[in-house]
């Protein structure tokens, strides 16, 4: 069987290559320190609201039919609780899970153990299903609509199909760019959802939360001060819960995570107030005192920064675009008037938007 179905038994999985425009996947200490914070069962979940009410609705109907769920596709950006999500809802059921990804199914027989090995009612999980080959892709089609796959022996004049029949199971699959997603294999998911970021309040439930399961004595004030630097993700509000407690631990009293413990932590670790890291001030400094807030192209910055482009943009530009401090234009990476005053420059008329003002 792939190397990944082992992860079922609590196993590591291999590192993978990371293609171009992919999200940076998490490090094999991130995925254990993740599996200790996470929600063991739907009402454990915060945040998803509107999400986590259709979940409920769609599980209880397969459950009230006694019937498999529905192929349920999972999207939005890293780090906001897909995976969390997928073993959550086998648990609801009392159904068995596999797990899986897009970049490790090469080829149809690396998808055969999976389907064959799929008991009734029970959970696949495809992660980055939207880098499913197209000869893997389309395989899965009829294990997905008629549990049922065709396996060809032989070759040539003496090759045969036999059409092998499935138990009845569920694919869950889970993508952070959903756009990449054939039309076939996205309209055999009967439900769909979207996950999106999480607001300031429901981050900090999360991280005091998460603080009792690390035995760690958190102040409200700390957690909402994790939680505003957390750009919408638990998973980074978890990261900084764990560097948090780790400096509390050294340089406090009785470890006791204060609001001041919190900000003393986060400055050594250089994230700033809005969230911004070394590398994101660095590439709004660039932008803005060697280009003058640009136009500049991707691969100008790259070059001026000695960093691939690759990383850039999928690395550092999303957040910066998504709070407003960049614009991608035909011309190239223009800084806005809130990454000026961010980084607290003069902006001189002749930039984009200029009006020669000094913000502090």
């Amino acid at each position: 069987m792939p190397r990944e179905s082992i992860y079922r038994g609590g196993e590591e999985e291999l590192p993978r290559p990371k293609k171009s425009g992919e999200p940076p996947a998490p490090t094999p200490d991130e995925k254990v320190f993740e599996e200790e914070l996470r929600p063991r069962r739907l009402s454990q979940v915060v945040g998803q609201r509107k999400v986590l009410e259709r979940l409920q609705i769609i599980l209880d109907a397969a459950q009230k039919r006694g019937e498999p769920l529905g192929h349920l596709l999972l999207d939005g950006p890293p780090g906001l609780g897909k995976t969390t999500l997928a073993m959550v809802i086998p648990r609801e059921l009392g159904v068995d899970i596999q797990f899986t990804s897009g970049p490790a199914l090469r080829a149809p027989r690396d998808l055969l153990p999976y389907l064959t090995n799929a008991g009734k009612k029970s959970v696949l999980f495809i992660d980055e299903i939207h880098r499913l080959p197209p000869a893997v892709e389309e395989f899965i089609y009829p294990a997905m609509e008629d549990w049922r796959v065709d396996i060809t022996l032989g070759e040539g004049l003496n090759a045969r199909t036999i059409s092998m029949t499935l138990e009845r199971f569920t694919v869950i699959g889970a993508t952070t760019r959903s756009g990449m997603l054939t039309a076939p294999l996205r309209d055999r998911f009967v439900h769909r959802e979207h996950l999106d970021y999480y607001d300031l309040d429901e981050l900090a439930v999360i991280v005091t939360t998460n603080a009792r399961k690390l035995n760690a004595e958190i102040d409200a004030e700390a957690a909402a001060e994790i939680a505003s630097r957390s750009r919408g993700t638990p998973r980074k509000a978890n990261n900084l819960l764990r560097w948090t407690r780790d400096f509390a631990e050294v340089h406090g009293e009785q470890g006791r995570i204060t609001n001041e413990m919190a900000r003393r932590a986060l400055e050594m670790r250089e994230v700033d107030a809005l969230g911004l890291e070394h590398q994101d001030r660095r590439y709004l400094k660039t932008l803005i005192e060697s280009f003058s807030g640009g136009p500049a192209g991707l691969q100008t910055m790259a070059h001026s920064l000695s960093i691939p482009a690759d990383t850039l943009e999928d690395d550092v530009e999303p957040y910066l675009l998504r709070i407003g401090f960049i614009q991608r234009t035909p011309r190239g990476r223009v800084a806005t008037a809130a990454a000026w005053s961010h980084i607290g420059v003069l902006r001189p008329m002749n930039s984009p938007g200029g009006q020669g003002e000094l913000f502090e």
